[in-house]
């Protein structure tokens, strides 16, 4: 896997296949390993390149706090040096987060923008509180929260179904490092309402959406495709907020259609 050097830390990352660039940002508690199924699905057409963010699978932690414009500027830093000109930007839950800021300050550069599982507003006052608690509790006891975290982004009906796919996010998770889990959190829980961008983006914006996500309800994502003539929503039905593995199939078929 090759690394970059951005701020004296390694940033890895996997650059595969030809054609039109697309970009891969995985979410909190994840890494690139996430992508390895929709990667392989559009491969075949095109570039694609898959980032480890600050703190999370292979990559080192750039302080206690890492705001999504740092984690944005530590993906750009990566595709300066593979030269990247124009891409496609699709990023899962936090990994939206960092599309969005990467979008504000480098709008040119993309061709496309897809919010996954993922929203353009700020926390509420009640996710601020809930971020609090969560770091409070990974200082403690990073395994167990990770452990009782995890299950509950599945829908209900979903969590004995994938039973097998749960603990294998688990056991990635667990490997990342406390530092790294407290500074995305806290970077999620100030992160700004980036709503505006989706006014007028010189760019398609596709918001895929699950119908009954916990994290992200589906109402919110309606509200967010209405912003504009420029975003389009699509709606996975029967899953949480996981449909990489809920519904595999079904995402892939999304991701093919709006890539096309």
């Amino acid at each position: 896997m090759p690394k970059h050097i951005f701020k004296d830390i390694s940033i890895h990352f996997t650059d595969r296949g030809k054609g039109p660039a697309v970009v891969l940002i995985h979410g909190f508690l994840e890494n690139l390993t996430m992508w390895k199924d929709i990667e392989k699905s559009i491969i075949q057409k095109h570039r694609v390149i898959c980032v480890d963010l600050p703190g999370h699978g292979k990559s080192d932690c750039i302080g206690y706090v890492h705001t999504m414009d740092e984690m944005a500027e530590a993906i750009h830093s990566v595709f300066r040096s593979l030269r990247l000109r124009k891409y496609a930007i699709v990023g899962h839950s936090m990994g939206g987060y960092v599309a969005l800021a990467y979008a504000e300050k480098h709008p040119d550069n993309l061709r496309d923008l897809v919010l996954y599982q993922s929203t353009a507003k700020a926390d509420s006052n009640e996710k601020k509180r809930d971020r609090k608690r969560a770091a409070t509790l990974i200082k403690k006891n990073p395994t167990s929260f990770i452990r009782k975290s995890i299950p509950l982004l599945f829908r209900p009906v979903n969590r004995k179904t994938f039973k097998k796919e749960i603990k294998e996010l688990i056991d990635e998770a667990v490997k990342t490092s406390s530092q790294g889990v407290v500074a995305a959190l806290e970077g999620m829980r100030i992160r700004p309402n980036r709503e505006l961008l989706l006014k007028f983006p010189p760019y398609p914006v596709h918001i895929v959406a699950g119908d009954k996500d916990p994290r992200i309800p589906i109402q919110e994502s309606i509200q967010l495709s209405k912003i504009s003539e420029f975003v389009t929503l699509h709606v996975i039905k029967g899953i949480g907020h996981m449909s990489y593995i809920e519904a595999k199939e079904e995402t892939i078929q999304v991701f093919k259609k709006i890539l096309k």
